[in-house]
């Protein structure tokens, strides 16, 4: 392997959630450890051809995450986060998507190249409680690791932080040439990673843990499990990590400061695989990395940290000498075309707390910030201002593309940013081009995915034309109709609505 081993967090440590005003470092366990739940593969209703059927229902339920009272939770087709859905390229989906919860909700597809608003699921999709929406979308990209998530605005950190986030897998006959383990729940494992507060009765109060730049707990939640262990029977175990926090990032590293290998990112395999010891992971990322456990035995153990917190423990089981290697050419980025007189596009996040916008301006759902057509290519340069004290890194996140990151500062990306991707976080002062091409049409969202940062105010809206047909108008749902539906929902008031993003517009003086 060519790559140097990284063997640092690469982001600049000043801007580490650590130095947050509000952060809350993750505690060690102190419960029993538990077998790591995986969450199973959703089966179709049916199938014809490359015509596949399901049905996805958003339901309450109830866990049992510690001991005593279970934990009141919501999933998807499952009590809590979800079942993985499995999907290939070429295949067209058809989704009977069913609300079984109390209030309105959306079925974003993160990572998806699908036509927006509806397929897309954002906050212009909505599902009211005991109804249904149809959606069909065709699958027409990579093999990589994406995720199933509410989005209704201005609650979407909170539905996400009740449970409402699965895996969604791509898979191509590429990836499936590649000699990289892929046998689910065995060597080929999801890691959710998400924390939690958890308070009387072992139940989740969102509004009492409600902080405008992100809402944190100091209990670790993987796939729903808390101080979960997995039985390693390969040698080589390949992890799909998936920052599904609504706040915090992971530094990742191994006891033993055992080497791994990045073999992708968010919305493809790496072009080359990049060996890691400390690698970190900012809110809606995806990296899947393979991890070889030669050189230990049965009956040993090894551990996943976040800092200095176990996460996750690897029992060393019996398992058959592995002689395969990663390749070291992995994937080819497509190359996309930039008209040298088509001008760059400049997007601006500023502020923390309740003064965090795009370009000077909170979010209008009704408001469309910029249009480009369909298949062309244009950079975009995205900065954060962050003119508070110390800065924040921002995780910023776009619907309905997977970008090319083309600099960082007039500089190279970091080496595990260089497929495609559609989030890619920014430090303070820092500039990062990224190359953008919509290959579907409709209104789409970009953000930051520090999801209260995104609910209070902190995203636009663009417009992706298909020169075939530029007439294509789209009806756009607005806040108050939205905010009236969560008030009817929940008995109350408009003047009485408590909603987290609500408190970012109203202390800017501001409406939604």
């Amino acid at each position: 392997m060519t790559q140097p081993v990284i063997t640092d967090y690469l982001f600049d440590e000043a801007a580490y959630n650590t130095h947050d005003g509000g952060y809350i470092p993750l505690e060690k366990p102190s419960t029993p450890p538990q077998p790591l739940a995986i969450p199973a593969i959703a089966t179709p209703d049916r199938v014809d051809g490359k015509d596949v059927y399901y049905t996805i229902t958003a339901q309450t339920g109830e866990v049992q995450l510690l001991p005593g009272a279970k934990t009141k939770t919501w999933g998807y087709n499952a009590p809590l986060l979800g079942q993985t859905f499995v999907y290939r390229d070429g295949q067209t989906i058809h989704l009977h998507l069913v609300n079984h919860l109390p209030e309105v909700t959306t079925f974003h597809w993160h990572g998806l190249d699908i036509p927006g608003p509806i397929e897309d699921g954002g906050c212009h999709a909505p599902v009211y409680p005991g109804e249904s929406r149809d959606v069909t979308f065709t699958i027409n990209q990579p093999a990589s690791t994406d995720w199933l998530h509410a989005h209704p605005c201005p609650s979407t950190a909170e539905q996400v932080w009740h449970g409402l986030a699965a895996m969604a897998i791509v898979q191509d006959e590429h990836e499936e040439s590649l000699p990289l383990p892929r046998n689910y729940g065995v060597d080929d494992i999801p890691l959710i990673l998400q924390d939690r507060r958890f308070h009387e009765d072992n139940q989740w109060d969102y509004r009492a843990d409600y902080d405008p730049d992100g809402v944190q707990g100091p209990t670790a939640m993987i796939n729903g499990t808390i101080n979960p262990y997995f039985d390693v029977t390969t040698q080589k175990v390949r992890l799909r990590i998936l920052n599904g926090s609504n706040r915090r990032e992971w530094r990742l590293h191994f006891s033993d400061d055992l080497q791994f290998t990045q073999i992708a990112g968010d919305n493809s395999l790496l072009p080359t695989p990049v060996p890691f010891t400390h690698l970190m992971i900012t809110c809606a990322e995806r990296q899947e990395i393979v991890v070889d456990f030669g050189q230990y035995q049965p009956g040993d153990e090894v551990t996943l940290y976040s800092d200095d917190v176990p996460i996750v423990t690897f029992r060393i089981r019996d398992f058959a000498p592995d002689t395969t290697t990663i390749p070291e050419h992995l994937f080819d980025v497509p190359e996309y075309k930039v008209d040298p007189e088509l001008p760059v596009k400049n997007v601006v996040l500023s502020g923390m707390d309740e003064e965090v916008m795009i370009d000077g301006k909170k979010f209008d759902m009704q408001r469309i910030d910029y249009e480009m057509p369909m298949g062309q290519a244009q950079i975009w340069d995205i900065t954060s201002t962050n003119t508070m004290v110390g800065g924040m890194i921002h995780p910023y996140h776009m619907h309905g593309t997977a970008f090319q990151v083309i600099s960082r500062n007039g500089h190279a990306p970091y080496p595990n940013e260089t497929g495609l991707k559609d989030t890619v976080s920014i430090n303070p002062h820092e500039h990062v081009r990224i190359k953008v091409l919509f290959n579907v049409p409709g209104v789409f969202m970009y953000h930051c995915h520090i999801i209260e940062h995104e609910d209070g105010g902190m995203m636009a809206q663009i417009k992706v034309v298909d020169p075939k047909h530029p007439d294509v108008q789209y009806h756009l749902m607005d806040h108050h109709t939205l905010m009236k539906a969560f008030a009817e929902e929940r008995g109350v008031s408009m003047d009485d609505l408590w909603l987290g993003g609500m408190e970012s517009y109203k202390k800017m003086g501001m409406h939604m």
